[in-house]
């Protein structure tokens, strides 16, 4: 239920509005955010999936920023161990490229900058001869963590609510002014023709923050101007077994990622490359997809090609401009643009990363309230994972759906999936008592119910590549039953 004057409404429902919510809720602050569309469906879905300090921006002399990032790692791994976990990436060294010796510096770096305590150190390795081209023979191995992207938004999204914040997906901020020293909020969708104040505004609209400051008129000639570049990955079947990721040098100076993915599949990304359109239209380049692919058949035996692609996804990084001329070399570190319109606060939010976006939060909050920071070792939903081993589930399952009979190892991959998305919220979907409909992949329609009542699900896309990422498996009959399952039955404003 809305209320009459709020203490922060916030604009933007990626990583670092989502965060800024959760903070400034927690702090005992009312909050509203506005997010235009679903949660996480721009930026904070298309990247790489890695809490990481971002080795290669040692070479560009980004210590602190390197430093920060790496110190947060292990914040977030304890935050949500369910959704974010270690990773051991293999650097191949290629002698035409940077020498050995400047690699080991820049692990040397990498592991002591940050205070590690539970990730492993980096160390030289003997490269996989089943997995290399000949060329290849050594190599460096190092530790970083991987995360499900948009599945931490919306974690921060389910803490903001029930620490009290107000929270709306699919609902645009169409109208921003202040009247008597107060933010007058005009918003479409579940709220429109509803009257928002507030006392203070924080714009974390990411590759909008700049549009959105000018559409309503409050750019001034001191405002920060943002660049935008995109960041494409590709997405094939696996190029190799285990669970090892792998950082790959290219001629260009650039690194590629390629990582185990979905169980089946193996990710690779990303491109930089300059964006002047619609961040709302972006989508990857023939050139792009020819990059990756050529990017990966330096090093792997097994060679890709453009049809081998199985789905592709894009992004626009919305990073703060500081003149550079080669996109790569941009800073991803943030600036917190404070401002007053009239007596009332403005915080807009430029640059940032995944890694950050804790801290970032915490900084943006304490900016506009001076009560006590909080989160550094809070946890999100779903993080009491190891009071929920695999056993304990597979026993809850058959509990909970004695009435269904599935076949061991379809429950094993069911329960495989729960523990990994939800966590210990696995138990609201039990709670159900009956999986009902199966749409397909593992997917019930106890889940899709929870998702929808819980996760603030509103259609397929929503369930299919962010909440879970069964789109890559979903043929089209399938995503239209999934579809068509929400419109009839479930769809409807959960805030009523």
């Amino acid at each position: 239920m809305v209320q009459n004057i709020y203490d922060i409404v916030v604009i933007g429902g990626g990583i670092n509005g989502m965060g800024i919510a959760r903070d400034a809720a927690g702090r005992g602050l009312s909050v509203l955010l506005l997010e235009q569309n679903d949660f996480a469906s721009a930026t904070s879905s298309a990247s790489s999936k890695l809490i990481h300090g971002g080795l290669r921006y040692l070479e560009y002399y980004e210590f602190g920023l390197v430093r920060a990032a790496l110190k947060e790692r292990e914040v977030l791994l304890a935050m949500a161990p369910h959704i974010i976990w270690p990773l051991n990436f293999i650097l191949p060294h290629s002698a035409d490229m940077r020498p050995a010796w400047l690699v080991r510096m820049g692990l040397f770096l990498y592991d002591h900058l940050g205070g590690r305590k539970v990730l492993k150190a980096s160390k030289s390795v003997k490269l996989d001869k089943a997995i290399f081209k000949d060329k290849f023979h050594k190599g460096f191995s190092y530790a970083d963590c991987w995360t499900d992207d948009a599945r931490l938004v919306v974690l921060n999204a389910m803490d903001a609510e029930e620490r009290g914040a107000h929270i709306y997906n699919y609902t645009p901020c169409i109208g921003a002014k202040v009247v008597d020293g107060l933010w007058q909020i005009e918003a479409g969708g579940a709220l429109q023709g509803v009257p928002i104040q507030a006392r203070q505004l924080v714009n974390a609209a990411g590759p909008w923050v700049r549009s959105f400051l000018d559409a309503h008129n409050l750019a001034d000639k001191n405002t920060r101007q943002l660049r935008l570049v995109k960041g494409s990955h590709i997405i094939v079947p696996k190029l190799f077994d285990g669970d090892d990721s792998y950082i790959l040098q290219q001629p260009d100076g650039r690194i590629v990622f390629a990582l185990p993915y979905v169980d089946d599949y193996t990710l690779i990304g990303t491109t930089d490359v300059e964006y002047e359109g619609d961040p709302s239209a972006v989508h990857i380049d023939a050139d792009e997809i020819d990059y990756l692919c050529a990017a990966t058949n330096r090093y792997f035996r097994s060679e890709i090609t453009a049809d081998d692609v199985v789905s592709t996804y894009s992004g626009v990084r919305p990073l703060l401009d500081s003149g550079e001329d080669n996109a790569s070399a941009v800073t991803r570190d943030y600036i917190l643009d404070y401002s007053e319109r009239s007596g009332a606060p403005l915080l807009s939010i430029f640059g940032g990363k995944i890694t950050t976006y804790r801290t970032l939060a915490e900084k943006a909050v304490s900016k506009l309230s001076n009560k006590a920071t909080w989160t550094a070792h809070s946890l999100l939903p779903g993080a009491l994972i190891n009071d929920y081993s695999h056993d304990k589930m597979h026993d809850m399952f058959h509990q909970a759906f004695s009435d269904d009979a599935l076949e061991g190892a379809a429950v094993k991959t069911i329960i495989k999936r729960w523990r990994r998305q939800y966590g210990s919220r696995s138990r609201k979907i039990f709670d159900t008592g009956r999986l009902g409909q199966h749409f397909g992949h593992g997917l019930y329609q106890a889940e899709v119910d929870y998702l929808c009542a819980d996760e603030y699900a509103q259609c397929a896309a929503d369930i299919l590549w962010r909440r879970t990422k069964l789109g890559l498996k979903f043929d089209e009959a399938q995503q239209r039953a999934l579809e068509q399952y929400i419109k009839e039955e479930l769809h409807g404003d959960r805030h009523e």
